[in-house]
Parts: C-alpha cells; sequence; structure tokens
C-alpha cells in the first residue's frame, strides 16, 4: 500500500478516535462537577484535563480562569486547537476524502455526514441542550464509524491501517485519563489502593464504558485496584491498555514491511507485559510511574509506525 494512503487511513480512525475520547474526558468532568465539592477541587479537576490533553499553556493564553464553559469551548469548537472536536472531526473528513476510492461509500458518507453536523453546533447551541447529549452524539457517531469500517470494508491493509490508529488512539487516552483521574480522585492522605467515593470512581468507569463491565467482572464494591487493572490488564475489556495492544500487536503482524520488525517487536513486547502482568506489581511500584512509562511506549510506537509506513509529516 502507498504510505500516503495508510496514512490518509490511519489518521482518519485516530481523529475520530480522539473526537470520541475527548467527548469522554469532558463528560466524565461534567459529571464529577455536579457532584457536592470545594470550589478549588472542581478546577483541579478541570486543570487535570487540561494537563491529559498538553493544552494547559494554550488555555492560559486565551483565558484568565478556569471555567467550564470556557474548557467547552477550546476543547469543542477552538479552531486553533488541533485537538479540539471540531478540528478532529473535520481532520478524520479531510482524510477519508482524500482516499473516498479506498474506503467504502457507506464509510465515506457516515464520516462526512458527521462532520457536517458539527458544523450546526455552536457554544450558544450547546447551552441550549443538555451537554450530555452533545457528548453522547460524538460517541455514537465514532462507534457507527467504526462499525461501518467493521462491517463494510474488505479486511485487507487498508482496514488494519484504520484498527492500528483506532487502537493506538484509545491506548494513549486510558492512560491518560487514568493516571490523572486516579491522583485527583484518591483522598488526602491515602495511599494508592485506597477506598475512595463510589460516585466518582463510577462516573470514571462510565467515562470509559467501564461500569457495567467492572460491575459482571468483580461483583462487588469499587476500588482504585481492581479499577486499575480493569482498565490496564482485562483484554476482553473493549477500552483496556491490554486490549489496545493487542489489537495493535495484531494488526501490525499482518502489514509488516521490510523495516517494521523492531516496531513490531516492540509492540509485541509491550503486550505480553500486559497479557502476563499483575495489577498487585504495578500498584506496588507506583501507578503514576507505571503510567509514564507506557505513554512514554505508546509514542514511542507511534513514532516508529509513522516512520516504518506513513508520511513523514507530523499531524
Amino acid at each position: 500500500m502507498l504510505s500516503r494512503t495508510a496514512d490518509h487511513l490511519y489518521w482518519m480512525a485516530r481523529y475520530m478516535e480522539r473526537a470520541e475520547n475527548i467527548a469522554r474526558l469532558l463528560d466524565v468532568n461534567y459529571r464529577l462537577s455536579l457532584m457536592p465539592q470545594p470550589a478549588d477541587q472542581m478546577e483541579k479537576a478541570w486543570a487535570a484535563t487540561l494537563r491529559i490533553m498538553g493544552l494547559d499553556e494554550l488555555y492560559w493564553e486565551k483565558y484568565d480562569e478556569i471555567t467550564p464553559e470556557n474548557v467547552f469551548d477550546l476543547l469543542i469548537f477552538d479552531r486553533e486547537n488541533l485537538s479540539s472536536v471540531w478540528h478532529c472531526l473535520r481532520a478524520a473528513r479531510e482524510n477519508a476524502h482524500a482516499v473516498r476510492g479506498t474506503i467504502t461509500s457507506e464509510l465515506w458518507e457516515t464520516t462526512n455526514g458527521t462532520w457536517l453536523k458539527m458544523r450546526d453546533f455552536s457554544p450558544a447551541a450547546l447551552t441550549e441542550i443538555e451537554v450530555s447529549e452533545f457528548f453522547e452524539w460524538v460517541k455514537y457517531r465514532s462507534h457507527l464509524s467504526r462499525g461501518v469500517t467493521i462491517g463494510t470494508m474488505l479486511q485487507d491493509e487498508a482496514w488494519r491501517f484504520t484498527r492500528i490508529g483506532t487502537f493506538l488512539e484509545r491506548a494513549d487516552n486510558t492512560s491518560r485519563i487514568l493516571d490523572v483521574k486516579y491522583q485527583l480522585l484518591l483522598p488526602a492522605g491515602e495511599t494508592e489502593g485506597g477506598a475512595a467515593d463510589y460516585y466518582q470512581w463510577s462516573a470514571l468507569l462510565r467515562s470509559v464504558s467501564a461500569f457495567e463491565v467492572y460491575r459482571k467482572v468483580y461483583r462487588d464494591l469499587i476500588t482504585p485496584a481492581r479499577v486499575a487493572e480493569l482498565l490496564l490488564l482485562r483484554s476482553d475489556m473493549p477500552r483496556s491498555l491490554a486490549r489496545c495492544m493487542q489489537e495493535v500487536y495484531n494488526n501490525l503482524q499482518k502489514v509488516a514491511n521490510n523495516r517494521s520488525a523492531e516496531t513490531e517487536r516492540r509492540a509485541g513486547e509491550m503486550d505480553a507485559s500486559l497479557r502476563f502482568g499483575r495489577v498487585d506489581d504495578i500498584m506496588r511500584g507506583g501507578l503514576h510511574n507505571y503510567l509514564v512509562k507506557v505513554l512514554a511506549r505508546v509514542q514511542d510506537i507511534s513514532n516508529r509506525i509513522a516512520n516504518d509506513f506513513l508520511v513523514p509529516v507530523s499531524a
């Protein structure tokens, strides 16, 4: 496959997944902000959201104080922010347009239709509807895009590059959400693994569609260590880090070329470490330290995929 075609497919999928992940991140913060809590704690939560996205500096260039409305404006509608929902859906559409001859007409119509509808939203319009409804719409359109991809595309190299893009983006996001939210939700003075408020942890689980899964798997109280285990090591959990890296590794094997052996090895090594990892060992070493290393490894694999397969231009 031409590297330019692979590049468009890969980034089409990544941008669509990124839009969904931003919606999930904002949704969990919005839900948590509705719970009784000190004002400074709420501000810390929104600041953490900006930190997850690496947008602290950009935010303070534009705004003087942290408010939910300002955060929504930056992460949903800001056209200068390359990680806003607006920009992600636009970029997904542009990449899909560039490979219309490779993807199915159903996938093109879905992606294009999502962008056309996004243009109808505005900060003013968002205040007139329940904000959670918008987040659900973004998630639904991402689900629809993936479903159409799986249901209509030939499972050839083109399909596999969309899967690699989707799951690399998801691995990065799940790790970021867990890292920042885990630290925020631990009560002051407790060590990692202590008990925390049920409703806050349930909101975190809902942000990654894991609440019902958690209840089915553990059938018990929500504890931080089990949340970490579910989101890191359970390969049967669709948004877990283990499942994401399993998908990345399996699809990399199918598109391997004469210079991707080291990339494949590193992805396989990470897949194996998650498949055979134990949450007790992770918690003993510190979850934050572990996730910092995870994010570095995901970024390394992402860079290597770009060098091995894609057009050498940063997105």
